[in-house]
């Protein structure tokens, strides 16, 4: 986790939105974002018709779906099912034992493995009357034909209860050159890169149906980019360059974590507080015996240095902490 709704909502172009301010300084001050639900019930479940919902079980797409079982108070549906969607499959059908779990995608491709892991497949466009009071969205952009389109039919499927949740980049926070950047950082302004505009105008559908914002670094987990350095021995890019990242895992239970606070249009940011330079990763990578072969090193001097991302402020809210507290850690390293 592709235009009758489109028409509903304005696709804000302000960079930052207004429950976000920026400091002036170098490093951005942790400023209380609200936490109460807005008085008026604010979703796109409410503006979109109902023949646009894109919850279903069945296998063709645009079809009607019928389903005359009552919806569960903690039913959930996943747009974009892939590693991270089915860690969080996994962890809430552990906490809600009876649940159902949807899980919608693309195509049919892998739908015999979401349901041998107790996933309720459908593909996008098929319709159902229910709506379920969790959504999480994690549908990469890559290979839609209309994003923001895509995230206004997964909250259409939103019955307004529970929480809906769209995951979204730390490459929104407007900080480079080895700055501390946090939750109240300022966002790239509209304009900067295909890319990111993308995100931003997500966002903003997202924030305007009152759902939430999951900013996530790098994710990892016993692959990654740094199984892919490793493969190619040397890499043609500068080693000082700085990488946040966190765990699959856990990124995952912070998702988890903030559906089940129930809150409304907030930003939050997932990563595990221990930036890391590309030659600290490579060289807990050869110190950590995982791995045959030696990563030999970077010969690159150009480019970014990157930002220094803490979260803080987002723990503290939500009450969470990583299980891995660090990717040197992870690898079985003191950190």
């Amino acid at each position: 986790m592709r235009a009758a709704a489109a028409a509903s909502f304005r696709l804000a172009p302000a960079a930052n939105p207004p429950h976000r301010r920026a400091s002036p300084t170098t490093s951005c001050s942790l400023i209380p974002a609200p936490t109460a639900r807005p008085s008026r019930l604010f979703t796109l479940a409410r503006r979109a018709p109902a023949a646009r919902a894109s919850l279903g079980i069945s296998h063709d797409k645009g079809s009607e779906v019928s389903d005359a079982d009552v919806v569960g108070q903690n039913d959930l549906l996943i747009v974009g099912p892939g590693v991270l969607g089915r860690i969080v499959a996994e962890k809430w059908q552990k906490e809600h034992p009876g649940c159902k779990v949807y899980g919608q995608t693309a195509s049919t491709n892998h739908h015999s493995e979401l349901t041998d892991l107790g996933i309720i497949p459908s593909l996008k466009g098929a319709t159902i009357s229910q709506k379920v009071p969790f959504v999480i969205f994690c549908a990469p952009p890559s290979g839609s034909d209309d994003y923001p389109e895509d995230v206004r039919l997964a909250a259409s499927n939103w019955s307004g209860e529970g929480s809906f949740l769209f995951t979204s980049s730390t490459a929104l926070y407007d900080c480079s050159d080895n700055m501390m950047c946090n939750e109240d950082c300022p966002s790239v302004p509209i304009g900067r890169s295909p890319r990111t505009d993308v995100l931003l105008k997500v966002e903003n559908v997202v924030l305007e149906a009152g759902g939430c914002v999951l900013r996530l670094a790098g994710l990892y987990i016993d692959r990654g980019a740094h199984v892919f350095w490793l493969r190619k021995g040397t890499l043609d890019t500068r080693p000082d360059h700085i990488i946040n990242q966190i765990h699959y895992e856990d990124a995952a239970s912070l998702a988890i974590a903030i559906m089940k606070k129930r809150l409304w249009s907030q930003i939050f940011l997932g990563c595990d507080n221990k930036p890391l330079s590309r030659q600290e990763i490579m060289d807990a990578v050869n110190r950590s015996g995982k791995f045959d072969t030696k990563f030999e090193g970077f010969t690159g001097t150009d480019g970014p240095l990157g930002k220094r991302m803490e979260n803080s402020k987002t723990r503290a809210e939500i009450g969470w902490e990583p299980k891995y507290p660090s990717f040197t850690e992870f690898l079985g390293l003191s950190s």
